[in-house]
Formats: C-alpha cells, structure tokens, sequence
C-alpha cells in the first residue's frame, strides 16, 4: 500500500474536548487523510487535555498562567504548532482569541466550529449556552452548526460549511445544545476529511 502524506491537525480546546474526540475518532478510520499531531488548552485541568495525553498525542498547556504576557502566549502557541508541523488548526470549543502571530502563520488555514448558523447569535458572549438561549428566545425554528474561518475577531470569518438542526417545540437550552453538538461532531470531521483531499466545502 502506497505511503499517504497525511494532513497534520492541530487542536485548540479550553474544556470538555468532545469535538477533539470525534476529530481523532474519525482520524484513525481507513482512509481518513489527516492526523491530529497536536493538541493545545488554555486549561491545564480540561478533559480535552487529558484524553490528547491518554491517546499520545502531544499536548500542552498553554495560557495566561504560563505565559502572562499576551504576546508570548500568542508566540508558544505559534511556535508549538508549527514545532508538531501543524497544517491546519482547528479551534474547537477554545474560549480565547487567537493572537495575530499565530493567525498571521496560518492564513486560511484556521477553522472553528460554531454552534449556531452564523451570521446569526455570533460575536463576544455568544458561546455554548448563551448562544442556545439566544436561538430559544429569537423564536428560531432552525439552528444548528457551523464552520468558518477565524480572522481578528469572534465568528466574522467566511463560512465554509453549516449542518441545520430543527429547533422543536418545547425545546429546552440543554435539549437543543445536545442536538447541536451531534451536528458539530458530524460536521466538523467532515470538513477537516475534506480540506485533507483538498475538496474544501
């Protein structure tokens, strides 16, 4: 069987790490076309963390409390993904803004998953809960997840793929989260799988 260069993931979580799990999860199919060969958290106690560190991939904590200035977080956070020859990177529930070094090395080259169809409930604030509650009290009848490229500031990147969910009656924040993060666990390694065979969505 012929060797496959494969394309290098990197991974930035803050917390439970979920979608990191089905990132990896879908990495080690037959046939998949890239590898997560590195992960990063701005939380040394996260599960994201722990389960980069069970299954051997290389992981570190890196935030304000190793690195108090700002722009020597941004400069590790650079220099460790580009150390693990990071071809892309995937933010993935991580609660912080990337620093311009690290946004300037990887130009189109950073996507995260949002959990809700942006342009709608996006910017500062809009995270995890506050954005189902934000969808419930609009009266949406659709939400969902989305990918989109990260630039200088929250959710304004270009949009690259988005997964529509039903928002049902009698939906509770915590019923409509579930049902949005199964979206994002389908989604998102789809998309890394198909920026690995150059058919970016």
């Amino acid at each position: 069987m012929p060797f496959v260069l494969k394309l290098r993931v990197g991974v930035l979580v803050s917390h439970n790490g979920s979608n990191l799990r089905e990132v990896h999860r879908a990495s080690l199919v037959p046939g998949a076309r890239f590898e997560v060969a590195a992960v990063i958290s701005n939380n040394s106690g996260s599960r994201g963390l722990a389960y980069a560190r069970e299954n051997r991939i290389p992981a570190r904590h890196l935030s304000g409390r190793t690195h108090p200035d700002p722009d020597e977080l941004d400069e590790a956070i650079r220099a460790t993904l580009m150390q693990e020859s990071v071809d892309l990177v995937v933010t993935a529930g991580y609660m912080r803004k990337l620093g311009p070094r690290t946004r300037g090395q990887f130009v189109s080259r950073i996507i995260n998953v949002h959990p809700a169809l942006l342009p709608r409930h996006g910017g500062s604030g809009m995270f995890g809960e506050h954005v189902h509650r934000a969808v419930l009290a609009a009266g949406d009848r659709v939400s969902g997840a989305t990918i989109h490229l990260v630039d200088g500031e929250y959710d304004t990147g270009e949009v690259i793929a988005q997964l529509e969910v039903p928002v049902l009656p009698g939906d509770t924040v915590e019923v409509l989260g579930r049902r949005v993060l199964e979206a994002e666990h389908r989604l998102l390694p789809m998309v890394v799988q198909q920026i690995a065979i150059g058919q970016r969505p």
